[in-house]
């Protein structure tokens, strides 16, 4: 969002860039790209192609209906999709594919936190041919059954089809599962299943098993059991990245894509770590939300370094833009 901390962030990036992530580029599919297309701005939703291996659909976080394909080989955009069907977008947040092989577009954003009454789905199937074109969309009217609020979550499992959204709260949002199909002739009330952290985008794995969740400053995967999560979640250890809006596993579940918002911003594969998430821990105990948790392992450890010097270098950020002004100011 388009925050006094999220422009300080932004800032941040160009002194503090993601170590030890960096591959070859124009090479081999699903790995670390820049986006190139001078359009894509504020690449606010990521989501890996079925049909097409390596490219990655994203869109802008604004109110124009166009969907950009980028191959990550190159950081190219290869198709622009301009959807029909539907009304002016608000705020389109997120983005997913569908085990139909529909893409899904969430307009769920509400900067004002809860000032619509109901934001928008669409939903179209995935093109055959990767070329400039418009795709005809259905538009699925939602409303949260505890009132209007803010997100920028969608996720749609892999196996079930069905349809999540995770609010946006400084104080934590909450996880809310939509009806088992969506209807375009009436209302879909999406109901509250769990709590979650301030969250900015998410993914289901391709297993289904998997939910992963990211924020401004951290990132977990959580296991996934009954269409609820199924335990409190292990850091993945993600880069710090200036205004981190953006998450999708590759299509072989091997690895998560992170991206930012920017001109020119970077999508980073993080490779993923199986270790200390499987349901059975070492010697046979099962692990149990709640209970004393073992020494953090390296990705945790990953996730507090990233805080702690997120936080430090936007603390850094704020100081020299209030000297600057003060400077002004006695000038």
């Amino acid at each position: 969002m388009r925050s006094a901390l999220c422009a300080l962030g932004a800032a941040a990036a160009l002194v503090l860039l993601p170590a030890g992530h960096a591959r070859a580029e124009g090479q081999e599919p699903d790995r670390d790209f820049t986006i190139e297309d001078s359009r894509v701005t504020e690449s606010s939703g990521l989501a890996a192609s079925r049909a097409h291996p390596g490219i990655y659909w994203t869109h802008n976080d604004q109110d124009a209906p166009l969907i950009y394909g980028i191959d990550s080989r190159t950081g190219k955009t290869v198709a622009t999709l301009t959807m029909q069907g539907v009304g002016t977008p608000r705020d389109m947040e997120a983005i997913a594919v569908g085990p139909d092989g529909d893409i899904y577009v969430g307009d769920i954003g509400d900067n004002l936190d809860g000032s619509w009454d109901h934001v928008w789905v669409y939903r179209f199937p995935e093109p055959k041919v990767l070329k400039d074109q418009k795709v005809a969309a259905k538009q699925y009217v939602v409303k949260y059954a505890d009132g209007a609020r803010n997100a920028e979550a969608l996720m749609v499992h892999p196996k079930t089809g069905r349809v999540y959204i995770a609010s946006k709260n400084e104080d934590g949002g909450g996880l809310y599962a939509g009806p088992e199909r969506l209807s375009s002739s009436g209302t879909n009330v999406f109901r509250r299943v769990g709590e979650v952290p301030w969250v900015t985008d998410g993914a289901f794995s391709p297993d289904g098993d998997r939910l992963v969740l990211r924020g401004y400053l951290m990132a977990r995967e959580y296991a996934w059991k009954d269409g609820r999560l199924g335990d409190e979640g292990t850091s993945i250890g993600a880069p710090f990245q200036g205004q981190a809006e953006s998450v999708t596993y590759t299509t072989d579940g091997s690895a998560f894509m992170l991206g930012s918002e920017g001109q020119k911003s970077r999508v980073v594969r993080l490779e993923r770590q199986d270790a200390g998430r499987s349901p059975e821990k070492p010697g046979g105990s099962p692990a149990t939300p709640g209970a004393p948790q073992a020494p953090q392992s390296p990705a945790a450890d990953g996730e507090k370094g990233n805080v702690t010097v997120g936080f430090l270098v936007l603390a850094g950020a704020f100081v020299v833009v209030f000297g600057i002004k003060r400077l002004l100011r006695r000038g």
